[in-house]
Parts: structure tokens; sequence; C-alpha cells
């Protein structure tokens, strides 16, 4: 199958260690790591890691979107990077070693220009063709319509592409526009869809339901932090809990579970193995430390957890 991840919004991930977080004074980092970030960036390299063939298309703009465009290319991935006028932004996760909390700094996205969004339309056109599968995944930059997914998929030319959304905020809203083949949102974002401040067990799982039966998605899959997530198809419900593990880091957990449900749908699995794979994937990425995803062991080792 021809998968295709795109991420208009991707980021230089940069991770350090301090002794203490101290306000006013100058702090030592210390263990810097750099990564690709980014919602369908994360997704494609969990992906490879699977030894599952994408294309991972981005968005990259000065000094480090080079320095992202080298990252992807030292993991061997099949990359399609956009030239774009704006830098390429920066997130950091500090960890303090002293309580080893963590602090996450997620920096603005610029935006595309009218030009830069018409290339990336004919990119997806020429890339994404009939039978493939193309997720949609990350946020969207303020200063851009939320509608920008919906008229990404309104442009395809392709017949029979299984979309997958993973976005957030106003954008998340929009995706309700367009029948998609997969959404994955948390529980307050599921609330939010419904129009809600919190809902309960039963009411979570009635309103994904209501989204199937409504023909909004073919697979709505619900994550609940450390108690695992839910799926919704026609089939039902289908809970899976996570195994107990010690978590070094929950960056990139929620693409990686995308990445996880879209190994087991390629293979043709049912709803409770996508299910499981997606928790998995999430699970084995809070195993590695700062802005790292899951390993190869980490995701033998999870699940041979939950066989």
């Amino acid at each position: 199958m021809n998968i295709v991840t795109l991420t208009i919004n991707p980021a230089l991930d940069k991770s350090a260690k301090i002794d203490q977080l101290i306000p006013e004074q100058k702090l030592k980092c210390q263990a810097i790591e750099f990564q690709a970030g980014g919602g369908g960036v994360n997704i494609s390299r969990v992906l490879h890691t699977l030894e599952v063939k994408n294309n991972c298309l981005f968005t990259c703009g000065g000094d480090t979107g080079k320095t992202l465009k080298g990252l992807l290319e030292d993991e061997k991935l099949d990359i399609t990077p956009i030239p774009v006028a704006a830098w390429t932004r920066e997130n950091l996760a500090v960890v303090d070693t002293k309580t080893d909390l963590q602090y996450r700094f997620g920096m603005p996205g610029k935006g595309l220009s009218a030009t830069e969004i018409e290339s990336l339309k004919t990119i997806v056109n020429n890339l994404v063709t009939d039978n493939s599968m193309f997720i949609l995944s990350g946020s969207i930059p303020d200063t851009m319509s939320p509608d920008f997914y919906i008229e990404l998929i309104d442009s395809l030319s392709a017949e029979n592409v299984k979309l997958i959304v993973d976005t957030s905020g106003e954008a998340l809203k929009a995706s309700l526009k367009k029948p998609v083949f997969l959404m994955k949102p948390n529980q307050g974002e599921l609330a939010q869809l419904a129009g809600k401040d919190f809902l309960t067990k039963t009411e979570q799982e009635a309103f994904a339901m209501e989204l199937i039966h409504n023909k909004h998605a073919e697979y709505v899959v619900v994550s609940l932090g450390a108690r695992g997530a839910f799926l919704a198809s026609e089939s039902g419900i289908f809970y899976q809990n996570t195994p107990s593990v010690k978590v070094k880091s929950t960056i990139g957990a929620g693409d990686s579970m995308v990445a996880g449900l879209v190994y087991a749908i390629a293979q043709g699995m049912s709803s409770p193995d996508i299910l499981k794979w997606g928790v998995v994937c999430g699970v084995a990425t809070t195993m590695t430390g700062g802005t790292n995803l899951a390993t190869k062991e980490n995701i033998h080792v999870v699940s041979e957890l939950l066989d």
C-alpha cells in the first residue's frame, strides 16, 4: 500500500537535562539531543522502525529546516521536503534531574503563503495515488485556516484514499466536515467535539459510536493516557490497557500510537489488533528518553507484555 504522511508544521526538537530548574539563573544544559519532530514526521519515523515503507512529506525552511531534513536523511527515510520561506520551528524539552520532571516548550509555526499552499497541493496530488493511505497529522499554524486539512482533502484527485486525521483544536472540529477513515482524539478532544467540557465513560463510548454511525469516520481511537485507549468501529467498542512500564517521556507517544494503528491497518488486522498495535507503539515510545521514539526492542517488549 502507498502510505504518505504530511506534516505542515514540523519542528526541530531539542532535548536537554539540567541539575535543577532555578529562576533568573543561567542554567547549564547537558545531554543535548536533536530529533526531527512533528506529527507526520514522528509517524513516518516509527513506521520506518516497523519496516513499513512510506513517504514523509513535510515543509522545510531555513537552517532549522535543513537540520531537520538532514536528520531524516540520516535515518534513511523516504522523504519529500517542501521548501518554504519561513524557518522551521524549534521545540525544547528540558528534564530537571533533581525532580525528574520534564518541561516542554512548543514554539508556533509561521504558516504557508498562498503560493506555497498551491505547490503543496500539487505535490500531494502527485504522491497520493488511488488506494493510498494519507495521514494528515500535527498542528496547523495559527496564521492558517483551521479548514486547511479539509481544503487539502477536497483537492485530492485520487480515489479510495484512506484518510487518517490526527490534529487538535479548531482543526479537529473542522475535520468533521469530511468523512475520514480514522481519527484519534484524546478524551478532552472527544469532549470538545461533542461540545462539552467532560464526558463520562458511557458518554465517550456513545459519542464515538455516533461519529461512526454518522459516517464521520470508520474508526475512532480515543487515547486514555496511562489507562490505554479504546477503539470504536462498526464492530463495536474495544479497550486496550497499557502494561506497567517505566515512563521516561511522553513526547511523540500519540504520534507513535497512530503509526502502530497504520501498521496494523496496512496488515489487514482486526479492530482489537489494530488498537493493540497502536498502544504497543505509543507505550514503546514512553520507554525512551527525551524526544526519542519507539525502538524495535521496546516495541518487542511491549508486544510480548500484551500477548
